[in-house]
């Protein structure tokens, strides 16, 4: 069993200051360890990639890089010291059935790195294309739905789905999913140790 589940207390840094990352983090963690106590803080973490991801690996890339900046940075400012170190990193590509967004978490525990990705959510041909001549997602769907930095809210999830998913609860669950092999390490564990 992890020593996870034995947790007391459990800090998180996130590598972003945007509230709706933070959010999904505390929750996935909670979801998955209700009897501890869950000290989650954001913090600026670059990923090093584009502002609007356009392929799966630039996506993934982003991800990492932010989680990995999160821990090193913790190496400098104890401050940011975790138990966790989580990054989320939204992007788009065009598959074979079209456009469509999703993301990736990237999860630092005891050095170890596992990665989990989102449901994908399609997306209109003439969003993508506006994507592809530069834009970021977050303003193109405030342009399109009239709205106001939703990418802190429901994001284009939220917009397109009619409230009935959000930006938040795609990221909890695909959280929720990549700490499997944090839970569960005598399954995982590869070396036979």
């Amino acid at each position: 069993m992890s020593a996870l589940y034995h947790a007391t207390t459990l800090r998180i840094t996130v590598g972003s200051h945007n509230p709706v990352k933070i959010d999904a983090a505390k929750q996935a963690i909670s979801l998955l360890l209700p009897n501890a106590e869950i000290i989650c803080q954001g913090m600026h973490a670059p990923s090093e990639v584009a502002e609007q991801p356009m392929t799966d690996a630039e996506t993934k890339a982003g991800a990492i890089n932010r989680a990995r900046y999160c821990e090193q940075h913790a190496n400098v400012d104890a401050s940011f010291a975790a138990d966790l170190y989580i990054a989320m990193e939204g992007g788009v590509d065009n598959f074979e059935h079209g456009p469509a967004t999703y993301a990736y978490m990237a999860i630092i525990y005891q050095g170890k790195v596992s990665i989990g990705r989102s449901a994908q959510l399609p997306l209109p041909q003439a969003v993508y294309q506006a994507l592809e001549q530069g834009e970021e997602l977050g303003h193109v769907m405030d342009r399109l739905f009239n709205t106001v930095n939703i990418k802190q809210k429901g994001g284009a999830i939220g917009l397109l789905t009619d409230g009935k998913a959000t930006r938040g609860s795609i990221y909890t669950q695909a959280l929720i999913l990549a700490m499997a092999p944090f839970l569960n390490p005598q399954v995982f564990n590869t070396t036979g140790g």
